[in-house]
């Protein structure tokens, strides 16, 4: 009797941590509109400026959403990086139609990697008008 009390109390157990784990994991994940959002606030509040240059707009359809990609390139410590930002949740800030080749741009950028940046966010603007 003692040993199916002890094997029905270890199963409850498991299964409560199981569910305990499950639901604590489960629930933290950020969509990625939210990482976005998130890269977007931490470059903008803590991130470096340099001069950058506008390259292309593109619009492309990702199944049923369509999206516009800005793309540019900086120079930062003699490095030359050519990025891309996803700028189709900022639309109500950019004009992308005034967006042209060879725009001169502020970059923001991650000091500890350089290659993480932007050109808009919704607390800041690069792109020159």
């Amino acid at each position: 009797m003692t040993s199916i009390r002890q094997v029905l109390l270890a199963a409850g157990s498991v299964a409560f941590v199981t569910g305990t784990m499950a639901y604590f994991f489960g629930r933290n994940r950020k969509t990625p509109e939210q990482r976005e959002r998130e890269r977007r606030r931490v470059i903008s509040t803590s991130g470096r400026i340099t001069d950058g240059t506008v390259l292309d707009v593109r619009e492309t359809e990702q199944g049923a959403r369509q999206q516009q990609f800005l793309i540019y390139s900086y120079d930062v410590a003699g490095v030359e990086y050519q990025c891309s930002q996803d700028v189709t949740d900022l639309r109500p800030f950019i004009n992308l139609h005034s967006c042209r080749l060879g725009l001169p741009t502020s970059v923001k950028y991650d000091p500890h990697s350089p290659g993480n940046s932007i050109v808009a966010a919704e607390s800041w603007m690069g792109l020159r008008r």
